[in-house]
């Protein structure tokens, strides 16, 4: 028997692209909330926006994934926290996705830093990250305690 998982979200829209907002929500409902292009493009705003979702999409993936490598190695993490910093860039005419930055601490018992850099980068090929195939990800590990 294979293993499919269908998730969903919804997303709604009004007024024009600049001036609009409208309202994102996650199928399981444990997110409902503002977004608008003022959240995609300045600081400050109290909204959310495609590439914040996919940086925290993204984050959690990897987080996971980490989460699930350490433990297999024997070395269930005590703490994992980790920041997906996304680059929105103009390209041309139009606007890409370019770079999303992963930072993780981990606090780890028994685990040094080359083993805990080595399962970050094997985690880093995680689900979300593959369909981002094309979008440079990058890395930086380190242990709490170093």
């Amino acid at each position: 028997m294979s293993f499919r998982v269908v998730r969903s979200a919804q997303a709604s829209w009004q007024g024009t692209a600049p001036e609009g907002t409208g309202r994102i929500a996650l199928g399981s409902g444990a997110f409902d909330g503002p977004y608008s292009l003022r959240a995609r493009v300045e600081e400050g705003e109290h909204a959310t926006n495609p590439e914040e979702l996919l940086g925290a999409a993204e984050a959690g993936c990897f987080t996971m994934s980490l989460a699930s490598l350490l433990g297999e190695a024997g070395h269930p993490a005590r703490d994992l926290r980790t920041t997906a910093r996304v680059t929105l860039a103009q390209v041309g005419a139009g606007f890409d996705i370019t770079r999303i930055e992963l930072r993780t601490v981990g606090d780890v018992p028994g685990v040094d830093h080359a083993l805990f850099t080595k399962l970050a980068e094997q985690a880093k090929n995680c689900t979300v990250a593959r369909a981002l195939t094309g979008t440079e990800i990058t890395l930086e590990a380190s242990l709490a305690s170093g």
